[in-house]
């Protein structure tokens, strides 16, 4: 019997794919068979984590932000690689900082990375896949659209946009076999949170409302990609999984 979880002859784009979870990620489906072409800002970034995967994994510069170069991007995936199958929506900027003094300039700076940048390559890549009548979309969301955290509204809001994208896109979509998830990390052990090693107080307070007294590790978003993303996941469309140590259901 054929593995459900594997991927070979997949072809996914990571967007964010050269750093953090993005190349947790990429790993993971790289190990699972599928070729995967990384898509980011930074060329050296990107060239180092493509070497570090192997011959399954190209990359493209992109800016998300350039809303009218997705169609390019899209097109010269599916130029080299032959098809494109997966879209993972990774790519992201953070903004902490008080609500009252949050701009409407720094508003709409998070709003276009988070929503309008990946509604943008979603449209263009959506329409390769509903040719073949199948395919992948994944979304990453955060606790953020989950429960209520300070100084981050306009993230919350484009998180929260998101997970309200991923529901009306699988109403759409999945009836034509292309199937919309998201994740939702916890509090995963990337370079972002080496903050808390300074901050005891902050970490504690993580750990004391996680179930597991853990933080996550990389891989455990791959893995959960790799999941939504194959077979296993073929009845599963308009979700968001949660991969998080019980952080969200923990009191």
């Amino acid at each position: 019997m054929m593995d459900p979880f594997r991927l070979d002859g997949e072809v996914a784009l990571i967007t964010g794919g050269g750093t953090g979870l993005g190349l947790a990620m990429a790993r993971s489906l790289a190990g699972a068979g599928a070729r995967v072409v990384l898509a980011g800002r930074r060329e050296v970034v990107l060239r180092q984590a493509a070497e570090e995967i192997g011959p399954a994994c190209n990359y493209e510069v992109f800016d998300v932000t350039q809303l009218e170069q997705a169609a390019d991007l899209v097109d010269k995936v599916r130029s080299r690689e032959g098809r494109l199958s997966i879209l993972i929506n990774n790519a992201g900027i953070h903004l902490k900082r008080p609500a009252i003094e949050t701009t409407e300039e720094d508003f709409l700076r998070v709003l276009n990375t988070h929503l309008l940048g990946a509604h943008a390559i979603t449209r263009h890549a959506a329409r390769g896949m509903l040719a073949e009548g199948r395919g992948c979309v994944l979304f990453v969301a955060s606790m953020a659209a989950l429960f209520g955290i300070p100084y981050v509204v306009a993230y919350t809001a484009a998180k929260s946009g998101l997970v309200g994208m991923v529901r009306a896109l699988a109403t759409e979509l999945s009836p034509h076999g292309v199937r919309v998830n998201a994740i939702a990390p916890g509090w995963i052990r990337t370079d972002m949170l080496r903050h808390l090693d300074t901050d005891p107080e902050r970490k504690e307070k993580i750990l004391s409302r996680t179930p597991m007294r853990c933080f996550g590790e990389p891989e455990d978003i791959g893995n959960a990609a790799v999941y939504l993303c194959s077979p296993a996941a073929r009845f599963v469309t308009g979700t968001v999984l949660t991969v998080d140590g019980g952080a969200s259901i923990g009191f």
